[in-house]
């Protein structure tokens, strides 16, 4: 049995975190979909930027949208509907025979909006609105102003995948917000059914701390990390307050992991995927991981409810140095800024193509 199947056994949903229209026209996707238990994918900035920037599938609508005035900006959300709506459709019937807890898609608000409470909640409200499918979530950053959002966003229905999470605190952040949107629905006489994860990232922790801790603790952040979180999100889960929402109708914020290639050659590519295997989880996978894990017939151990040898980890990183409250807020920061950067990026190639291919049909040119 491939380990793809073993986690999916499991209770852990495996997510692709790719999207490409290549993936969607080719029947790749449907068969990750088939054959290696995949149940939903994610998607972000640096992802659309490769899609759109390596591949010319795209061409002739941003062509077409381009010679209609479209700003760079609505031509890539256009484009980006486009996919995250077909990818939905193609999970939709895993989303109505899960009741909602698969099937799931999820498209960014603009990083550029991170700082911005009211411009990311107007913008996730928006999206939502504008790929009219259930089984869509919108991706707000864990940040400050995001928290905020958060709530808001859930109160007004709008499912919600929180985004840059590094640390245990802050994923209890962005659980309390997602909590409060529930309650507040629920005073107000509406349905507390609005879906939610959080995405905790792993690998980003132990490429930050490379080279600047003893060899035996190489590789070993991250996961202590994701072990504390974990430990957290079970308590809150089967918490007395929980219980009640739950007994109202809601469905708890699923914690998902993010982040889970390697970043170390010297590691198995499975390594952050098997160090995670835990039930009623998410695991979002890059592609190589993926197909890696498919290659697998074992798994290794179940993540411990109870935190196992976490803190005994972290005390050890702390006495070398590693303020873990200081790195996450800095990775934090640093993850914001990559997104924006590949923003940036996204819209300089949505541009420079739109010039190219719009010069090229005014002079009679095939794109």
């Amino acid at each position: 049995m491939k380990a793809t199947e073993l986690l999916h056994n499991l209770g852990q949903s495996i997510w692709l975190d790719n999207i490409t229209r290549d993936l969607l026209d080719d029947g790749t996707l449907r068969r990750y979909i088939d054959e290696f238990s995949v149940t939903g994918l994610t998607s972000n900035p640096t992802i659309f930027e490769r899609a759109i920037g390596k591949s010319h599938l795209y061409d002739a609508p941003i062509r077409s949208l381009a010679e209609d005035g479209s700003s760079p900006e609505e031509v890539f959300v256009r484009l980006a509907l486009d996919d995250i709506t077909r990818a939905a459709d193609l999970f939709r019937p895993i989303h109505e025979r899960t009741n909602g807890v698969n099937g799931w898609v999820s498209l960014e608000v603009s990083p550029l909006l991170a700082n911005d409470t009211a411009g990311t909640l107007r913008a996730a409200t928006e999206l939502f609105a504008r790929v009219h499918r259930p089984n869509v979530l919108i991706k707000i950053p864990g940040t400050r102003e995001g928290i905020v959002a958060i709530e808001e966003a859930i109160f007004a229905g709008v499912p919600v995948n929180v985004t840059l999470i590094f640390s245990c605190e802050q994923y209890l952040l962005a659980a309390a917000a997602f909590q409060r949107g529930i309650e507040r629905r629920l005073a107000a006489g509406l349905n507390p059914l609005v879906g939610s994860v959080a995405s905790v990232f792993v690998s980003r922790w132990d490429a930050a701390v490379a080279g600047k801790v003893p060899a035996s603790l190489r590789n070993q952040l991250g996961i202590a990390i994701a072990k504390r979180t974990y430990r957290a999100a079970r308590a809150l889960i089967t918490s007395a307050q929980w219980q009640r929402l739950y007994s109202a109708g809601a469905r708890p914020q699923r914690l998902l992991w993010a982040s889970t290639g390697t970043k170390d050659p010297s590691v198995p590519e499975t390594f952050y995927v098997k160090g995670l295997a835990a039930p009623s989880t998410i695991n979002t996978m890059p592609e190589r991981t993926l197909l890696a894990l498919a290659k697998s017939r074992r798994l290794d151990a179940i993540l411990p409810e109870d935190g196992g040898d976490c803190e005994q980890t972290l005390e050890h990183f702390a006495r070398t140095g590693v303020d873990v409250q200081a790195l996450a807020a800095q990775l934090q920061k640093e993850g914001a800024q990559s997104f924006t950067d590949s923003w940036n990026a996204l819209m300089s190639a949505v541009a420079a193509k739109s010039a190219v291919l719009t010069a090229a049909g005014n002079r009679g040119g095939v794109a």
